[in-house]
């Protein structure tokens, strides 16, 4: 009897061990068993190392699992369940595959937000008149971003690489510099030469300033009103005498038309010749 009873208590101590342990199993991959949980989904690109009951974190919290995963020939849609019908997403909010460290280890889930106040009176992602447009509501679809690895980069070098060969990147990176020393040294030969013909044309320069500076001079002397009222005095003069020489000049040539007066001058210039040479012999 004593033996049997020992046995029985051994058995149900094994038998809690077990559902213990499959609770905190359960527990830690993030499953709740309680109808106030709600669902998301999130659509990656590539999805690569996530799984059903991949671990969902927010803020650094654990809040949910990955329950399923979904592949359609355009993506991968992960349905992400959340433990608590609390827990606020304000939009814009995506999801983001992690690991422990960069170099790999336990891929999980970290939902991002924006850092928007949502007002406490707002309705649950749960509730009918959830504001789909303010927070994620049950059901909504968010953008996933794939997990950043070593691998994957590696792998888009090796991309980048193979692409750069196919179109010869490399050789036209190279004929570019060997262009672009050419141009260097042709435009270092130009600025030599225009160095050179600025030099030549320097003397030019420093006549052409000077006559300048002259005629500002004689520029600024003009715009004196006494000098113009001079210059304007003078031209009135010059026209004057101008004008009485040709007076005179007329006179003159109606004088030698007239022959008797002629006659009579020239008369008198002969007598006054002989009167003085018969006064002083």
């Amino acid at each position: 009897m004593r033996r049997s009873l020992r046995d029985s208590i051994v058995g149900f101590s094994l038998l809690g061990g077990i559902l213990i342990f499959t609770f905190f199993s359960v527990w830690l991959k993030g499953v709740r068993l309680s109808s106030k949980s709600w669902h998301l989904f999130a659509e990656f690109n590539n999805a690569s190392g996530l799984s059903k009951k991949s671990p969902v974190t927010y803020r650094g919290i654990l809040v949910g699992s990955i329950e399923e995963i979904l592949f359609t020939n355009e993506s991968i849609k992960a349905k992400i369940v959340l433990n608590n019908p609390e827990i606020i997403l304000p939009k814009p909010a995506f999801a983001r595959v992690v690991t422990n460290s960069f170099l790999g280890g336990d891929v999980q889930v970290a939902l991002e937000t924006s850092e928007k106040t949502i007002p406490k009176n707002n309705a649950k992602p749960t509730s009918e008149n959830c504001d789909s447009k303010l927070i994620i509501c049950q059901g909504d679809t968010i953008t996933g971003k794939q997990l950043s690895s070593l691998s994957n980069i590696t792998s888009k070098i090796s991309q980048l690489l193979k692409e750069s060969n196919q179109e010869n990147l490399i050789e036209n990176i190279v004929n570019s510099i060997d262009q672009f020393d050419r141009t260097q040294e042709n435009l270092d030969e130009l600025i030599y030469l225009s160095k050179q013909e600025i030099l030549r044309v320097k003397p030019l320069i420093t006549e052409i300033t000077i006559a300048a500076n002259h005629l500002n001079k004689i520029l600024s002397t003009l715009d004196d009103e006494e000098t113009l009222n001079d210059i304007k005095l003078t031209i009135n003069a010059a026209r004057s005498i101008s004008s009485k020489m040709d007076d005179m000049s007329d006179d003159f040539a109606k004088l030698t038309k007239d022959k008797e007066l002629t006659k009579s001058i020239r008369d008198l210039t002969i007598g006054l010749s002989k009167f003085l040479n018969e006064i002083y012999p």
